[in-house]
């Protein structure tokens, strides 16, 4: 599928926009002034996978932790500002790569062209984060409630007001809590402007329901060519967050990393312990980065032929399984061996593969 164009910036040495891939981020959920918590969640995060890691900066004190944590880091972090002028701006002294305001709390025109000033200074981009809480009342009272264009106009806004300052390293998000008008708001933005997108459903709410409503809605704006970076917002652990934006990414085929597990849904034929082998082969795989494609199958009479696809499979078969490549037998084992033959066999592939360690 093809992406539309976006003007390219950088979140420290991270590219955004542009030719550059769909960027995976996510925000600690830490509490800032705790430095330790924070910088083991954000090394957490990077090991996950997770690529530009936003903190909350909600108070004078969380400004001396930031320094510290920034110290200790080295993925690029991205400060959330709310109403405080002061705080973006000594954020962006602090040493942050990104900054997240909505320009429409922090106040008087004057305070948003002091953080514009060191901004340009500092060459920090900012997010212009507009949400379905965040639209100013007038432009409420003209829509009588949130619609996506009222969602596009709130940017709009905060867009002229940076444009007029002379700030254009803008990225822009429009995040609803209601999946179509979320999606419709990230359309007509498109095809208006060419800024960066940051896409996700604010306030998902926990799994599986906020996971189902951001493979939905995400799922819709990737395929469509929208999104220049990416996050999950579930009431889970943000680890959780960065693996789900990347399954939704490695479904719509647009990054692929780790092991695809693919299984049948069971039937009378069904021979094999089906949960209980795609569990255990998810996590034994879970670490492993390289792009594969494995298929747990009830039963070897179409298991096989229907996961034909897959790089490499199990079949069920009474008291034998049978191991297949790309649709073919290729070895046939006792049924308790299954796992065990069948990772040694990958094991083998993904090393004589890239010669990198499984």
């Amino acid at each position: 599928m093809k992406r539309k164009k976006t003007r390219q910036l950088f979140i420290g040495n991270v590219p955004i926009g542009g030719d550059a891939p769909v960027v995976v981020q996510s925000m600690t959920k830490t509490d800032t002034k705790n430095i330790n918590a924070t910088v083991r969640q954000i090394k957490s995060l990077q090991r996950e996978g997770c690529e530009i890691v936003r903190i909350a900066i909600a108070e004078k004190e969380a400004i001396e932790s930031l320094k510290e944590i920034k110290k200790k880091v080295n993925i690029p972090i991205i400060a959330d500002v709310h109403f405080d002028w002061r705080l973006a701006i000594s954020s962006i002294k602090s040493g942050v790569d990104g900054l997240r305001i909505n320009p429409g709390n922090i106040g008087a025109e004057w305070k948003v062209k002091e953080i514009v000033n060191i901004a340009k200074e500092k060459q920090v981009p900012i997010r212009i984060g507009v949400n379905s809480g965040s639209v100013p009342k007038d432009i409420l009272k003209k829509y009588k409630k949130v619609v996506p264009e009222a969602l596009v106009e709130s940017a709009e806004r905060q867009i002229e007001l940076l444009e007029n300052l002379g700030f254009n390293m803008i990225k822009v998000s429009l995040k609803g809590t209601d999946v179509p008008i979320t999606v419709d708001a990230y359309r007509c933005f498109s095809e208006k402007y060419d800024y960066p997108l940051h896409i996700g459903i604010t306030e998902a709410g926990p799994p599986p329901s906020g996971i189902i409503k951001s493979s939905v809605g995400l799922g819709i704006l990737l395929a469509e060519g929208i999104g220049d970076t990416i996050r999950v917002s579930l009431t889970d652990s943000p680890l959780r967050e960065v693996s789900v934006a990347y399954e939704i990414l490695s479904t719509i085929g647009i990054r692929k990393r780790g092991i695809d597990i693919i299984s049948c849904p069971t039937c009378g034929r069904c021979r094999l312990d089906i949960l209980s082998i795609a569990k255990t082969l998810k996590q034994k795989l879970k670490k492993v980065k390289k792009s594969m494609k494995i298929a747990v199958m009830g039963c070897i009479v179409n298991g096989p032929g229907e996961a034909k696809e897959a790089d490499l499979g199990i079949a069920g078969c009474g008291k034998q399984g049978v191991i297949f490549k790309k649709g073919k037998i290729i070895k046939k084992v006792p049924q308790d061996k299954l796992i065990e033959t069948l990772l040694h066999i990958m094991k083998e592939e993904i090393n004589d593969g890239d010669n990198k360690k499984y």
